[in-house]
C-alpha cells in the first residue's frame, strides 16, 4: 500500500519507503554536494551541472526470519578534473548503480559484511539520500583521470624533432663513443 506522504530524500525513513515500495527521482546541483564539489579542478563545480539520481525502496519478507530492507541507487554526473598526464581540465562522466541491504543494527551488519557479497547498512530513523549519492559519486571518481587521447608531456618529448638546426639525418649522438668502444678493443 503506497504512503499518501510524500518522502524527503533528505530525512529518508527507509523502512516505511521500502514498505511502501517508496520511488524517488530528482536532480541536485553539483554545487549541493560540497564534497563532490571539491573534487573538481580548482575545487568549484561549473555553474548549472547537475546530478541525476533515482532511489527505490523494496521489502522482501522472509518465512521465520525478519523482512529484508533495500535500496536500489542511481546517479549520474559529469565532473570536471585535472587530467593527470596533461594536466588540463578533462570531463568525467560518473555513473552509480547500486543497491544496498539495511539491518537492524551495527552487530549485524559487521557479522553479514563478512559472509556476503551485498552492501549492507544500518537502519537509521532517517537516511540522507543526498549524502549517500555524493558519498558513492565520490568512490566512482576514477583514481588518474585522463582525457582518451592526451599525449603525455613526456611523449613529445621523445619524439624526435626534425628542424632546421637539426635535420633529420644528422648522426647518433653516441656513434662517436660506439667508434671509441671498437677501437679500444
Amino acid at each position: 500500500m503506497k504512503s499518501a506522504t510524500p518522502f524527503d530524500p533528505q530525512r529518508l525513513d527507509m523502512e516505511r519507503f521500502a514498505r511502501d515500495a517508496g520511488e524517488l527521482q530528482g536532480r541536485w546541483l553539483l554545487t549541493a554536494l560540497p564534497r563532490l564539489a571539491e573534487s573538481q579542478v580548482d575545487g568549484i563545480a561549473p555553474a548549472g551541472w547537475e546530478v541525476l539520481w533515482e532511489a527505490q525502496g523494496q521489502r522482501f519478507e522472509r518465512v521465520g526470519a525478519p523482512a529484508e530492507v533495500w535500496l536500489h541507487l542511481g546517479a549520474r554526473a559529469t565532473v570536471r578534473l585535472q587530467c593527470q598526464r596533461c594536466l588540463h581540465p578533462v570531463d568525467v562522466a560518473l555513473e552509480v548503480d547500486r543497491s544496498f541491504r539495511f539491518v537492524r543494527d551495527e552487530r549485524e551488519a559487521a557479522e553479514l559484511d563478512a559472509q556476503v557479497e551485498e552492501d549492507i547498512l544500518v537502519l537509521d530513523r532517517s537516511l540522507d539520500l543526498q549524502e549517500l549519492v555524493e558519498d558513492e559519486l565520490i568512490l566512482a571518481l576514477p583514481l588518474v583521470p585522463r582525457h582518451v587521447d592526451c599525449r603525455h608531456p613526456a611523449q613529445a618529448a621523445a619524439e624526435p624533432l626534425h628542424t632546421a638546426a637539426q635535420p633529420a639525418s644528422a648522426p647518433h649522438p653516441f656513434a662517436a663513443l660506439a667508434a671509441l668502444k671498437r677501437n679500444l678493443t
